[in-house]
């Protein structure tokens, strides 16, 4: 699948699941509870929306393996030369990054960073959103400096509302992991499969897989306007009463 698809679909799974997740105290413990000492049930309006770009920027670490994708050319040679590396270590596109054990690490990863590195935090919860903003379009057509621009004035002025907001960060391990998980999921959909269960080399498929080909015209004609109508949806659905 393509970035924008698997920015999407992660998007769309922290907004399904993001109502369910709340009940875990370990996901609602904010910075509200450092402020009045109670513990909220809910996730605010502010964080739902971060944990959907966050977990959108997510659905795109799987593809660190990959050098053309589009993760590994967001941020110049930085990103390409980390790309390269993880794809020799991972042993190539589709391998120990669409697994599993990659989600439930970079889960548990960002978990800790969250707890104990609060500049760490913030820094990957920054990378993540600029993620996802380049994944999804945002920029301007056949204008490379003019979209990193956009991205940037985008990125920053939603960290700095996100700021504002007093957003706490204990579900941004669950928003990783999620959207790890969710690409996995949306490789399975298709004809080459994923080793959900590495290191074991066998390559899951979906059994009701429609055999999605990546790049072709049902996933750009089709299912994005169809994922964009879904995120709208519920974005109206979770927050309608909020706004």
């Amino acid at each position: 699948m393509m970035g924008h698809t698997h920015a999407m679909t992660g998007a769309i799974a922290w907004l399904g699941l993001a109502p369910t997740l709340a009940a875990l105290p370990m996901v609602t413990e904010s910075s509200r509870f450092i402020e009045t000492g109670i513990m909220a049930n809910a996730l605010s309006p502010a964080e739902f929306i971060a944990g959907a770009l966050v977990c959108a920027g997510a659905a795109m670490l799987p593809d660190l393996d990959h050098p053309s994708a589009t993760i590994a050319q967001t941020f110049g040679p930085v990103t390409w030369l980390l790309s390269k590396a993880v794809c020799w270590v991972s042993g190539g596109h589709r391998g120990a990054t669409h697994s599993l054990v990659f989600a439930v690490a970079l889960g548990l990863g960002a978990h800790w960073l969250a707890g104990a590195y609060p500049i760490g935090r913030d820094i990957l919860v920054v990378l993540l959103i600029g993620l996802a903003l380049r994944a999804i379009g945002i920029g301007i057509p056949g204008n490379k400096m003019g979209s990193a621009l956009v991205n940037i004035g985008l990125t920053a002025g939603l960290y700095a509302v996100f700021l504002s907001q007093g957003v706490g960060y204990a579900w941004l391990g669950m928003a990783v992991a999620l959207g790890c998980l969710i690409h996995v999921f949306g490789d399975c959909m298709t004809e080459r499969g994923c080793p959900v269960l590495w290191p074991m080399s066998v390559k899951f498929v979906l059994p009701w897989k429609i055999g999605i080909k990546t790049g072709k015209k049902f996933e750009q004609k089709i299912l994005a306007p169809v994922l964009s109508v879904a995120i709208i949806g519920l974005l109206f659905l979770r927050l309608g009463p909020a706004m």
